[in-house]
């Protein structure tokens, strides 16, 4: 899992009981992982189609940095699914575990757009291919 985003908790990032707000938290992961998805897929048409089971594992308080690990596990004809784990980056204790997060591919229509895409790329990798060429 790739750990690159890193949010700092700040107060208006609390909730009631003084430790992050899950709403707050599952906004983050759903724009990161929509940039994620983005970039693997190279369309910025990428739709959440599907959060699994949220566990909450532990809290983060005040002053904490998190951060936010994202990683494809399984390439659709027209959808990406994104496993999530957030950890606080000093303590590495687990904060959240998402198992499956559905994006789907679309065209300027809003349809389905299948992506051909089968495996995790880096921006090097296609700066790469794209010296080659």
């Amino acid at each position: 899992m790739n750990f690159h985003t890193r949010k700092w908790v700040k107060p208006e990032d609390l909730n009631a009981n003084g430790t992050l707000f899950g709403g707050s938290l599952l906004r983050w992961i759903d724009e990161e992982a929509a940039i994620y998805a983005i970039i693997q897929l190279e369309n910025h048409r990428c739709v959440t189609k599907y959060i699994s089971e949220i566990n909450f594992v532990s809290s983060a308080k005040q002053g904490d940095i998190i951060e936010l690990g994202m990683e494809a596990i399984h390439f659709g004809r027209t959808s990406l699914t994104i496993t999530c784990e957030v950890r606080n980056k000093l303590t590495h204790k687990t904060i959240l575990k998402i198992d499956k997060i559905v994006f789907v591919s679309l065209d300027e229509h809003g349809v389905p757009l299948p992506h051909g895409k089968t495996k995790i790329e880096y921006v090097a990798d296609r700066l790469e291919q794209r010296d080659d060429s």
